[in-house]
């Protein structure tokens, strides 16, 4: 019980932590930013917020982060070595995508993150 309890602390702590820096992220990135968040919980709801090297990471429980974003000069989603790739069908090379610059959200642009979110949980 008590290991539970601890368990959740830490979650509901490294998600805080995860909003403050969305907080702190300048405008339109923050705006983009508490959207992204809500679009890769709720495109995978096993996926968990975590402070990953400064910025937003994102991972099933304890595991390895698999997606995360940031801001430079434009706001980055990026998949980690951790999350699932498979070549497209059809691919004529070996290059798999891992990130993506972005300036605004769109219908879209959300439903290619959801689709990416997704595959990178398998």
């Amino acid at each position: 019980m008590a290991n539970t309890r601890k368990q959740t602390k830490k979650k509901v702590d490294n998600e805080a932590a995860v909003l403050e820096k969305v907080a702190a992220m300048p405008e339109p990135y923050r705006a983009m930013g508490e959207r992204l968040h809500e679009l890769i919980l709720e495109s995978a709801p096993e996926l968990e917020a975590r402070p990953w090297y400064g910025m937003p990471g994102y991972a099933k429980g304890s595991g390895p982060v698999l997606c995360f974003f940031r801001v430079d000069d434009y706001m980055t989603f990026g998949l980690t070595e951790k999350a699932s790739f498979e070549l497209e069908d059809g691919a004529p090379d070996q290059l798999m995508e891992c990130a993506w610059f972005f300036t605004s959200l769109d219908d879209a642009t959300e439903a290619k993150l959801a689709a990416i979110v997704g595959k990178a949980v398998r």
